[in-house]
């Protein structure tokens, strides 16, 4: 059973986590031929605050 995790910020409507999730299904189970019920995807979202890159968090980058 594959198993793709995806992390982001958040702020993507409902509808589009779920086009997300069966568009990643769906590449993995073509690309691969595994079948699409056997694929596990999960997506976690992250606060700005508690992201950061080089040591600066996302929130702060943004208010630059």
């Amino acid at each position: 059973m594959p198993l793709i995790h995806v992390q982001q910020t958040p702020g993507k409507t409902t509808s589009q986590k779920a086009e997300l999730l069966r568009a990643l299904t769906d590449a993995y189970a073509q690309v691969t031929g595994s079948k699409p019920e056997s694929i596990w995807v999960t997506l976690q979202e992250t606060a700005t605050e508690d992201w950061s890159i080089g040591g600066e968090t996302l929130s702060a980058r943004a208010a630059r």
